[in-house]
């Protein structure tokens, strides 16, 4: 991403971003370092890019597969408000709120495997019949046959974050 940065002696201490035409326009106090000013930038373009994917998901797409996997693994018998792809969760896969009926799935998912996706659809639609992870959730859950591939594919690419986090912060992986 093409970044041009404007400084003014005008603007004391906020940095301002937007994206025209695909260059990021930077406007940020002249007196601010380009040290100081990297963080700010950091933070928009992140922002950005979460607002981007969220922008090229589909959660009508989210909706019809998930009614789909609820006639296979739950007879059709479940019920939800919403299911909805969401850019806030950097730890989690998921999450639903049973009380509510909303189920939510990180866009992180869209990127790795259907069968990966599956098993987390199925994992939080089993949520709205028993909200913690009891025996009879597994039961539940397991009905889904690749459950234990699925299972390891996402541990796999969380060690792999966390490595490239203590990589990043420069302590031994």
């Amino acid at each position: 991403m093409k970044i041009n940065i404007t400084r003014s002696s005008n603007r004391k201490r906020t940095v301002q971003g937007r994206l025209i035409n695909g260059v990021l326009e930077i406007r940020a106090p002249a007196s601010m370092s380009d040290a100081e000013l990297q963080p700010h930038i950091d933070n928009i373009r992140k922002r950005l890019e979460k607002r981007q994917a969220k922008k090229n998901l589909d959660d009508n797409g989210l909706n019809k597969r998930a009614q789909e996997l609820n006639k296979k693994y739950f007879g059709g018998k479940l019920k939800w408000k919403s299911i909805k792809w969401v850019t806030n969760q950097a730890k989690r896969h998921g999450s639903c709120t049973p009380s509510l009926g909303t189920i939510r799935l990180s866009h992180r998912l869209a990127t790795m495997p259907a069968f990966v996706q599956d098993y987390v659809i199925v994992h939080e639609l089993a949520h709205l019949i028993e909200a913690n992870h009891g025996p009879n959730f597994w039961k539940l859950v397991y009905q889904f046959p690749k459950t234990e591939r699925a299972r390891g594919y996402l541990m796999a690419v969380d060690l792999e974050q966390i490595d490239d986090a203590e990589d990043e912060s420069g302590e031994d992986a």
